[in-house]
């Protein structure tokens, strides 16, 4: 629990008291024109010697490789991390507000960064989706809105966006490593500059696949399936590049969540002690560092075919459907990384709000467990129509087989409130709204597993309802539980309850008013990825799309509820809703080094014991510093 050398040497930003002032940006700033000046730069040269123009695929990818270096040299990671590699001193790390808008090895900086990006690409993405639901107000809109090109590339930007821009990290990183080492008791991550790196990765990802379409766009959807790859426009390139960094940046943050729980725990904090969330985060960096790389190689693969002119998807000796295999080796198993931080964080609020201690918390944990294992296995039902018939009952089984270890998580949750006199706070709220929407959601995917059925409501909007019953319904509700649960601990002030409250009603009423209807739709005959459908589709298509106007609007209330909360809501105590977790023995906002030298934590009890009259499940004792 030592504190890093560079705590140690921590020195007061220009952020601490001091008001906000620009000249806190510039190495941002500094960093988004190195990438620009290298993106240029680098795709002009290639284009000139090979006497092409710019926006194609060679020049496009070695602009994009030069400008991501730019980008994060940029950024300040010369003096926060690779100097000390050639002799020189790291500097120290800055403890203002500075930290947030240069390279920090500060997991807390971090995390807040995961957190500003998460809503920017949030708020983007679901313009893509409100365009979309434009399109989609009419039979045939094309002449007036957006032609079925545009409509392609719009659902493809969303799609990708919304999943590894938002899903993949909304929880994962804006809260987990923000919390994970309050957790374990712990002063920093296992490689904080590690993690700093993955933050830095991001926004030059999303923002090439947002400028796609600037070079082409691309046709294939989120997928990037060959040999339509090859065939659907330069920005292919750019959507490869920007899902191979995004992978790349969620196995750096895998790494760390794995090493810090194994090596950097509490003395005292068995594998039996360790908080429910931070397994949900055990759970999703398992999945990514496993998995992970089969995706990430597929996708370099397909670029290399499109800009090298090899065969590995394509032409006489390629193999399409071994794309299939490396994709959704990943990609299903991705969903577990956006929902297991979300089950554990059920498990984490309804036991405060109950004050009660997790119903049969072992079998909680083999659940999340059981899920990881077995998630691995289930992707090929997102192509039974594409594989033999010997396969199709094998991957039904696995699949459908997969509701046991979930039921384990359920059932933990519902013990855990029976009998239960719960305190309705609006995080408990949307846990609660979460699991209505996750559980329609895992009884429809019953229908995509089965084969039969699947053959029937493959590439329907059924398919589209139950995903983003799984997504928006489960994780995006979770993501805003914690968002109110910790709001506390990061800014020492309380969310407004009434309107937190408002927004998960008006959130969950006109969630349900957009996407139970897709059901209907899909078993109606309509397929998904289209932009013009028969009319007899047209009623129920235009109430979805007014309904999901009046959902994306809805959450301009949490974004000004937080943001008025933050600048002047109420102050909150250091525990304001009574929880036995550790991060909450720290003060509330939390500062720099959050467990100052001088006192280490043993664990000596579970933190989830609410019985009158329990004992803290911590005790601080005296040590040396330094050790």
């Amino acid at each position: 629990m030592a504190t890093t050398d560079v705590q140690g040497r921590a020195v007061a930003g220009t952020g601490g008291g001091a008001p906000f002032t620009w000249s806190m940006v510039l190495p941002m700033v500094r960093a988004g024109l190195f990438g620009f000046t290298g993106y240029f730069g680098a795709a002009w040269i290639t284009a000139m010697l090979a006497h092409t123009v710019i926006v194609n695929p060679l020049p496009a990818t070695i602009g994009y490789l030069v400008g991501l270096l730019g980008w994060v040299m940029g950024s300040g990671i010369w003096d926060g991390w690779i100097r000390r590699a050639f002799g020189g001193e790291e500097s120290p790390s800055l403890t203002g507000v500075e930290r947030y808008f240069r390279f920090s090895s500060d997991p807390k900086a971090t995390a807040v960064r995961y957190i500003f990006f998460n809503m920017t690409a949030f708020l983007f993405a679901g313009l893509a989706a409100m365009a979309i639901r434009i399109e989609l107000l009419t039979p045939d809109s094309t002449g007036w809105w957006m032609s079925e090109i545009h409509y392609n590339q719009t659902f493809g930007i969303h799609g990708l966006m919304m999943l590894l821009a938002v899903a993949a990290s909304a929880i994962v990183g804006g809260m987990g490593y923000y919390l994970l080492p309050m957790m374990l008791g712990a002063r920093t991550v296992i490689f904080p500059r590690l993690l700093g790196l993955s933050w830095w990765l991001l926004p030059p990802a999303a923002v090439a696949v947002f400028m796609s379409p600037l070079i082409g766009g691309f046709q294939t959807g989120w997928w990037g399936y060959p040999p339509l790859a090859q065939n659907s426009g330069a920005g292919i390139v750019f959507y490869t590049l920007g899902a191979a960094t995004l992978l790349t940046s969620s196995v750096l943050g895998g790494i760390n969540i794995i090493g810090t729980i194994v090596y950097m725990r509490a003395k005292g904090m068995s594998l039996g002690r360790i908080p429910m969330f931070v397994w949900g985060l055990f759970a999703a960096g398992t999945i990514l560092i496993v998995e992970a790389p089969a995706t990430f190689t597929g996708t370099l693969m397909d670029l290399s075919d499109m800009i090298l002119g090899s065969h590995f998807y394509t032409g006489p000796t390629g193999h399409p459907l071994a794309y299939d295999d490396q994709f959704w080796w990943l990609f299903h198993p991705e969903v577990y990384v956006f929902v297991l931080p979300a089950f554990a964080l059920w498990l984490e609020i309804l036991p405060t709000a109950a004050q009660r201690p997790v119903f049969a918390r072992n079998w909680g944990i083999a659940g999340i467990l059981g899920i990881t294992m077995i998630g691995a296995m289930v992707g090929v039902h997102h192509y039974f129509t594409a594989v033999s018939a010997e396969r199709m009952p094998i991957f039904m089984t696995i699949t459908e087989t997969i509701s046991i270890p979930s039921g384990f998580v359920f059932l933990s949750a519902l013990g855990t409130l029976w009998g239960a006199r719960l305190k309705l706070t609006s995080p408990a709220l949307l846990c609660l709204m979460a699991m209505m929407n996750f559980l329609i959601g895992g009884l429809t995917g019953i229908f995509n597993a089965d084969v039969p059925a699947d053959l029937q409501l493959h590439n329907t909007y059924w398919v589209v309802g139950h995903f983003h019953y799984t997504i928006l319904g489960a994780v995006i509700f979770s993501w805003l539980a914690g968002l109110y649960w910790w709001f506390p601990k990061a800014t020492g002030r309380v969310v407004n309850e009434f309107w937190a409250k408002f927004h998960a009603w008006w959130f969950f009423i006109f969630f349900n008013m957009t996407f139970l209807p897709m059901f209907v739709l899909g078993i109606e005959g309509m397929n998904r990825r289209i932009a013009v459908y028969l009319p007899y589709l047209h009623p129920l298509n235009e109430f979805v799309s007014i309904s999901a106007f009046f959902l994306g609007a809805g959450f301009l209330i949490p974004l000004a509820n937080l943001l008025i909360s933050w600048r002047s809501g109420k102050k909150a105590p250091q525990n304001p809703w009574g929880s036995k977790s550790l991060e909450w023995h720290s003060p509330s906002p939390t500062p720099y080094i959050v467990f100052p030298e001088g006192s280490d934590v043993t664990v000596v009890g579970p933190n989830d014991n609410y019985a009158a009259g329990a004992p803290e499940p911590f005790v601080w004792a005296p040590t040396t510093a330094g050790k």
